[in-house]
């Protein structure tokens, strides 16, 4: 086995090979820095379970796009903003939304398999949107999923200090006059639209890499908000362009790659967090010890 995985590297011709998939490396990297931006919001409001389940769901569009023959992107993208807008009106009367995405994953996973069943073009074109492919990326999908990501992005930053206020806090921010429900529908829809183009890199199955781990991992080395998406991004961009780049190289499909560098940088943050938390701790030890032998020391009144 490890002899098969090795055998099938090849730095030949390379760089030729890097101009074929130049559109996925600008899409990766692109959906890369959406996807460390809307991931920190992901963890704050602890919806990491509802991107699978919209993922599914995506996936079960794409399938169907891909069996009519019409746009795949669009299709994902039909089936993933339904299961968000479906979870998000859920949720505005009860905040457990775990069971109603236990419920849509096997039923999305279940349509998809249903669809490609059927499908009888290219077996690679079904592979691809389980488990991501790139060189599958052309100039239209290249400015469609660019344009959305830019888009995405730039809503979040508008809505920014509210967001954030609704997801640390949704009780005081509706306290304080911030239209919470508004604002919870308004991120299910952005948070439906990224899972869609994610899927398109990465597959239905394994999104998880590029919008939760790079933000669950940000989050173990700091609490301040905007180092946090700022090194989310960081790592969203490394391991989506680190993995195209040694896809390149190999036979091996682009997912593999993405995923283990995400959880590779995951394990290196939280050594590093707990690293700082013991030396926290040990400060904190020595401070106490400091001022109890000070205290002890002073002159008693008789």
């Amino acid at each position: 086995m490890i002899e098969t995985l090795t055998g099938s590297f090849s730095t030949e011709g390379y760089w030729e090979l890097f101009s074929l998939v130049q559109n996925s490396v600008i899409t990766a990297a692109v959906l890369g820095l959406m996807g460390g931006l809307i991931g920190v919001f992901i963890m704050l409001r602890r919806t990491a379970l509802v991107v699978h389940g919209i993922a599914e769901i995506s996936f079960a569009g794409a399938a169907l796009a891909l069996l009519v023959g019409v746009d795949v992107v669009a299709g994902s993208a039909a089936g993933a903003v339904a299961a968000a807008v479906l979870i998000g009106v859920l949720s505005l009367k009860d905040r457990d939304t775990s069971a109603v995405t236990g419920v849509l994953m096997p039923f999305g996973l279940g349509l998809g398999i249903l669809f490609l069943s059927l499908y009888q073009g290219r077996s690679a074109n079904k592979f691809g949107l389980l488990t991501g492919q790139i060189v599958g990326v052309d100039d239209i999908q290249t400015q469609t999923l660019v344009t959305g990501a830019v888009l995405i992005s730039i809503v979040l930053l508008l809505i920014w200090r509210p967001l954030m206020f609704a997801s640390v806090d949704p009780q005081l921010a509706r306290a304080r006059g911030v239209r919470v429900n508004l604002l919870s529908m308004v991120f299910m829809v952005l948070l439906g639209v990224a899972v869609a183009m994610s899927v398109q890199v990465v597959g239905a199955l394994l999104v998880l890499a590029l919008l939760v781990v790079p933000a669950a991992a940000a989050l173990k080395v700091t609490v301040r908000p905007y180092l946090a998406v700022l090194l989310s991004m960081g790592f969203a961009l490394v391991s989506s362009v680190g993995g195209i780049m040694l896809a390149i190289t190999g036979t091996v499909p682009i997912s593999p790659y993405i995923t283990t560098i995400s959880f590779l940088i995951y394990v290196v943050c939280v050594l590093i967090g707990r690293g700082g938390r013991i030396r926290r701790k040990r400060a904190s030890a020595a401070l106490t010890a400091e001022s109890a032998s000070g205290a002890a020391a002073l002159p008693r009144n008789p």
